[in-house]
This record gives C-alpha cells, sequence and structure tokens, in this order.
C-alpha cells in the first residue's frame, strides 16, 4: 500500500500544482487531468441521457420523450460549455489581458527609471562640475593677480591659497574616483570591538585638543565576517564628521557616544555613533548620502556616499537620526554573515 501511495502522490501534486508555481511537467499533467475528467463527466452524461430518452420514448412516447430530451439537452450542452470550453477561453482570455498590461506598463516603468536614472547623472555632474569650477576659479583669479604684479609682497599668500585651492581639486578628484571605482570587499573573520578601537585610536590627538569626551558602550565582541579596512573606514568618517560638528559649532561638554550590540537573534550587529552637536535641518538630513552634498565649508561631499556604499556592499544599512540642537546619530546594521539579514531587535 505504502508504494502505491508513493506512486500516487507525484500525480495529486501534479493536479494540485498547475497553476503559475507549477513545473511544467506537473503543470501539463494537471490540464491534461482536468480536460479528461471533464470528458469523462460529458460522456457519462450523454450515456444517461441516451438510455433515459429510449426509456421514455418506450414508455411515455414521443412527445414526453421529446420535452426531456430538449431540457436535458440543454443542460448537457450548458455542462460541456462550463467544463470543455469556459477553460480555455478563460485562459486565453488572462493571457492576452496580461500581455497587453505588460506591453503597456513595462515600457511606461522602465521610462520612468531611465528618466530617474538621467536625472540623476544630470545631477551628479552637476554637483561635480561646482565642486571641481569653483576651486580652479579661485585659484586661476590668485595665479593672474600674480601675473599682473610679480613683485607685490602679497604673492606668498596668494600662491599659498591658491595651493590650498588645487588641493581641495585633487581631494574632490580622489575621493570621486574612490566612489566611482567597485571596491573589491576582502571578506575575513573580524571582531567589531576591534575595529571601532583601531578607528578611535586615529582621533586620540583631536579628541584631547578639542576637549572632546567619547564614552563607549560595547555590549558585544561582535564577531561578524567583513571587511576590516572598509569598515574602519566607514566609522573614521563618521567619528570625524562629529569632531567637525562639534568644533564648528563650539558646543559645551562636547561628547561622542560610540555604541555597539547584536540583536535578539544574535543575526546581525549594530553599530551608533551620536554626537551632541548642532543637529541637522530636515532638507539637510534628506541629502547627506547624496554625492557632493556638504554643509562644510572644505568638505568634498562623498564621505558618506562611499560609506553607504560600503555599507550597502556588506549587504548592511546605514540609517542617521537628527534635529536641530539634539545633536545627531547613524545606526549602522551588518549581517554577521554576508549574504543574510537577520530579524531587526
Amino acid at each position: 500500500m505504502r508504494d502505491h501511495r508513493d506512486e500516487e502522490e507525484p500525480r495529486q501534486s501534479g493536479h494540485r500544482r498547475s497553476g503559475r508555481n507549477a513545473d511544467p511537467e506537473e503543470r501539463v499533467y494537471g490540464e491534461a487531468r482536468d480536460r479528461a475528467n471533464a470528458k469523462l463527466g460529458f460522456y457519462s452524461h450523454a450515456i444517461a441521457f441516451g438510455s433515459v430518452f429510449v426509456l421514455v420514448l418506450f414508455t411515455a412516447g414521443f412527445r414526453p420523450a421529446f420535452i426531456m430530451a430538449l431540457a436535458w439537452g440543454i443542460g448537457l450542452v450548458l455542462h460541456y460549455f462550463g467544463a470543455l470550453t469556459a477553460p480555455a477561453m478563460r485562459r486565453r482570455m488572462i493571457e492576452r489581458e496580461v500581455d497587453r498590461e505588460v506591453a503597456e506598463t513595462v515600457p511606461r516603468e522602465r521610462r520612468s527609471i531611465e528618466g530617474k536614472h538621467a536625472r540623476s547623472i544630470e545631477e551628479l555632474s552637476a554637483s561635480i562640475a561646482h565642486e571641481i569650477r569653483n576651486p580652479i576659479t579661485a585659484a586661476k583669479s590668485l595665479v593672474q593677480q600674480m601675473g599682473e604684479d610679480p613683485a607685490s609682497g602679497g604673492n606668498v599668500d596668494y600662491a599659498k591659497v591658491a595651493l590650498d585651492e588645487l588641493d581641495r581639486v585633487e581631494r574632490s578628484i580622489s575621493h570621486l574616483l574612490r566612489f566611482a571605482r567597485e571596491e573589491e570587499i576582502e571578506v575575513q573573520d573580524l571582531w567589531m570591538v576591534e575595529v571601532l578601537e583601531s578607528a578611535l585610536e586615529t582621533f586620540n590627538d583631536r579628541v584631547g585638543r578639542l576637549g572632546v569626551r567619547i564614552e563607549r558602550e560595547i555590549d558585544t565582541a561582535g564577531s561578524m565576517r567583513g571587511d576590516p579596512e572598509k569598515l574602519r573606514r566607514i566609522l573614521i568618517n563618521l567619528v570625524s564628521n562629529a569632531l567637525d560638528a562639534l568644533e564648528q559649532s563650539g558646543t559645551s561638554d562636547p561628547t561622542i557616544r560610540v555604541l555597539a550590540g547584536e540583536n535578539l537573534a544574535g543575526t546581525e550587529l549594530w553599530v551608533r555613533v551620536k554626537d551632541n552637536g548642532p543637529g541637522m535641518q530636515p532638507d539637510t538630513l534628506d541629502r547627506i548620502f547624496s554625492p557632493f552634498y556638504t554643509s562644510k565649508q572644505s568638505g568634498t561631499g562623498l564621505g558618506l556616499a562611499i560609506s553607504k556604499k560600503l555599507v550597502d556592499a556588506h549587504g548592511g544599512s546605514i540609517e542617521a537620526t537628527s534635529a536641530p540642537g539634539e545633536g545627531t546619530e547613524f545606526v549602522l546594521t551588518f549581517p554577521r554573515q554576508p549574504g543574510t539579514r537577520g530579524s531587526r531587535e
């Protein structure tokens, strides 16, 4: 009996899965089974109809037999239409409707995507032109002034400013190349706490000079697989931005809190970098990950864009919350294993 059930199960499964998600063989088998059942039903009705017609004809006469045959015949035709013809018609109508919807919707969505892509390229090109043209124009003007009066005592200062502007151009181009380049992620086993400490050590001198207090709340060593150098670069950029905000605003008791932990399932690690600086306006917050957007006088506007790109490459996410006068917080979330995402805490 068990062997018989095992043989029948694929057929029953094929009949149940005769929809869009079934395998081709299962779908064809299911449709053939439905047609065979419909035909058998029709034939059984036809045989019963013929037998009853003959019986009524010989027992009650032609007129009752004719009325019975007409009523039963109408029912038989309707049964035939509903069981055999209607499903095929319904299938063809659905296919035509789907083809029509696809023909109308796909080009429209493709045009929308292409339009958004074109606008993004235009915005990026305008940002690049603005970021590079301004310092070059300033440096050119200074060099022209030096050429008009080579013996001027102010030429040394002019040269210094011009070099600073050209350094800004070089820095922008370097960041742009890094942003445009697809950097390979060298995945290895690592401890997030070691990456955090390494990133914070680079700011020891600056933190001491500015009098910034660094508060650490590390709930886990944070074992995961990723690229330690890329993760370190992300954290350095976030801490550097926090220090810039605190320095420019002159915040009293400047503090940066660095927190790390994991979600309840233990499938993801999270890192938070929060400062008590001036915070950001909503329109600024909405654009901070856009290439070349910056509120700093000397910034390139690519630091956070590059950071987001590196976070995405690890399969993680980066979010920012901020409000004027309430500081800014960045939240990084990474899966422990590349290519997996667990449920969040």
